[in-house]
């Protein structure tokens, strides 16, 4: 294990798979020398490919995920040996709101201030709902409830 500054540490290891589950396994000593606690948030570089993830502890075992879609952007399978770098990530997610959601918040002052009060996840939850409409039809009244419902002060 090398590290590259107080809140980077890289380690090889081997890419877990149970079932649909593929994951990193963390040791512990990873985490101690992350500095964050159990479940630090970190910047993932995975032979090369780079993803947001926090460490979570499953079974006793800190754990990474490993999704589907960064095991295909990496060409992965489970029992690979693999390179990782942790980095605390200690920016903000921030999620790319489309200009039309972003137009129709800033037209409700209220709901803008709500959606910014969410969750990262929650925000994502929100946007993608948006994006992965189909017509615009669709598109315009995923935005409209999505105000009304921020507005009313419910997430979902």
């Amino acid at each position: 294990m090398t590290s590259s500054g107080p809140a980077t540490v890289t380690f090889e290891s081997t890419l877990r798979a149970s079932g649909n589950n593929t994951g990193i396994e963390v040791p512990d000593e990873v985490v101690q020398q992350l500095g964050h606690g159990r479940r630090p948030p970190v910047l993932v570089d995975l032979n090369g490919h780079e993803y947001r993830s926090t460490v979570a502890v499953m079974g006793g075992r800190s754990m990474i995920g490993v999704s589907a879609a960064v095991r295909a952007a990496t060409g992965l399978v489970g029992g690979d040996p693999i390179r990782v770098t942790l980095q605390v990530a200690d920016t903000p997610r921030e999620v790319d709101v489309p200009d039309d959601l972003a137009a129709a918040l800033a037209a409700h002052e209220p709901a803008r201030a709500f959606f910014d009060g969410l969750a990262n996840s929650l925000q994502r939850h929100h946007v993608d709902q948006v994006n992965g409409a189909k017509t615009e039809e669709t598109r315009r009244r995923r935005i409209d409830k999505a105000v009304g419902l921020f507005l009313e002060g419910r997430k979902r």
